[in-house]
């Protein structure tokens, strides 16, 4: 079977353990491919990931980074990928991913490059998973979920609001989020989520 390794670029540092859980339940329960391999996560904060500055900023640094991870050393059958993770926040998703994108391909040849904007956090993705997660969210019966997760802008926030122990940590409750989430509930209401599961299906082998 072909080896699919993956080196993601994040922001924060709950999504550095979160995403490594991420990508291996998509890849093993969405698309039963077992053969995956995700290498340790380069965290960079945001506003210097952001920051435009072709060939010397933190993405073409952590791009560089992701190649090297990749290419030492060299492994046979195996299809090479940097998966640049952000939160939308503020920013419109269909500016911010298409320009990031130009970007990424400019600083990166030779490396297979895409990116995902959650839309609007990463817990978004959690909010359109809710039902799944009631072990740690309280939910009452008037408390209707949101169809539209991203729509309604509902993230963090909503999160902390409905969470059962005393604070929401990122570093620690995401990971813990990220394995018990429903992930076809999030691919169903989420279109950025569906995006994450569009990009990882692209580079499976074909069978």
């Amino acid at each position: 079977m072909t080896t699919l390794r993956i080196v993601p670029v994040v922001e924060g540092h709950g999504e550095v353990q979160a995403i490594r859980i991420l990508l291996e339940r998509v890849l093993r329960e969405l698309f039963h491919h077992a053969g995956v391999h995700i290498l340790q996560p380069i965290r960079q904060p945001r506003g210097k990931l952001l920051l435009n500055d072709p060939g010397a900023g933190a993405l073409s640094r952590a791009l560089a980074l992701a190649r090297r991870k990749l290419s030492d050393p060299p492994v046979e059958d195996a299809v090479g990928l940097a998966l640049v993770l952000l939160d939308a926040d503020e920013h419109c998703p269909a500016e911010l991913g298409p320009d990031l994108k130009a970007r990424l391909d400019a600083s990166s040849p030779g490396i297979d490059v895409c990116c995902v904007i959650a839309n609007v956090e990463y817990e978004t993705w959690f909010v359109a998973a809710a039902e799944s997660l009631r072990e740690h969210l309280t939910l009452g019966g008037g408390d209707e979920i949101p169809a539209d997760p991203e729509g309604s802008r509902s993230g963090k926030r909503w999160i902390e609001e409905r969470f059962r122990s005393p604070r929401y940590s990122e570093t620690v409750d995401q990971p813990r989020l990220t394995a018990r989430m429903d992930l076809r509930l999030a691919r169903s209401r989420s279109p950025s989520f569906a995006k994450l599961c569009r990009e990882l299906e692209r580079r499976l082998p074909r069978r």
